[in-house]
């Protein structure tokens, strides 16, 4: 059941009837939404990247009780060379007054189609003057690891978004690289800029880890790449 419903949610997606990147409705007491990106905040900043020109969506579903819970496809795997990728959650989110608030709960990854890639993350964090601070927990036999993520919003100064992301990551089994030695841990982290831009999104992604050289042959990190990379990446929506 799980397939037929996304692929409904990327058909509608993509179907150029649509006026926005994100559509609303109101199903009884839900708020459901659907889109080309992760509704939640603390979900935006930990689902998996999405794949370079892969087809992607999600859908959301909130209680004014403040219980929620949604699904992510970083890849639809609709090509070829792509592998269906679900990232589905469940959380609770409370305000407190319109400058602060809290969110928790848990992110299940999977590929339908691999044996074993399932893994799990508890997530948490707090809003603050419109700034988002959180962390997660994601445990996988062959990867466990710590996430801090801050969104900090608009920088009206440098007329820019600010996302920050650092992530600590312990093998289950050390990886013995080209030299004999073993990469039983490694830190990686991400700062994207992002602003509009004529009616393009253009992000700006400085990423890079503490591997280097043949130690990025056990990189399985939060970034796209093991090094120091700085990726301008632009996109527009046409719905």
């Amino acid at each position: 059941m799980i397939r037929p419903l996304l692929l409904l949610a990327a058909a509608l997606v993509f179907s150029p009837a649509l006026q926005a990147q994100q559509i609303q409705r109101q199903l009884g007491d839900f708020d459901f939404k659907l889109g080309t990106d992760a509704s939640r905040t603390m979900a935006h900043g930990l689902v998996s990247p999405s794949a370079v020109g892969a087809f992607h969506g999600g859908l959301d579903l909130s209680h004014p009780s403040g219980w929620y819970f949604g699904q992510y496809a970083p890849s639809m795997g609709l090509t070829p060379t792509s592998t269906l990728r679900l990232d589905s959650y469940l959380g609770y989110k409370r305000r407190f007054d319109d400058s602060l608030g809290f969110e928790a709960g848990l992110i299940h990854y999977s590929q339908p189609y691999l044996a074993g890639s399932d893994s799990y993350a508890l997530y948490g964090g707090i809003s603050v003057l419109g700034s988002h601070f959180g962390g997660a927990l994601r445990d996988n036999p062959n990867n466990r690891t710590g996430t801090l993520f801050a969104d900090l919003g608009h920088l009206p100064l440098f007329d820019v978004d600010l996302t920050v992301k650092v992530a600590h990551h312990r093998l289950g089994t050390p990886f013995t690289i080209g030299d004999g030695s073993q990469v039983d841990a490694f830190s990686d982290w991400s700062l994207e800029l992002s602003r509009p831009w004529l009616g393009i999104d253009l992000n700006l992604i400085y990423s890079d880890s503490d591997l280097r050289g043949v130690g990025c042959d056990a990189y399985a990190g939060i970034n796209r790449y093991c090094e120091s990379m700085v990726t301008l990446k632009a996109q527009r929506s046409f719905f």
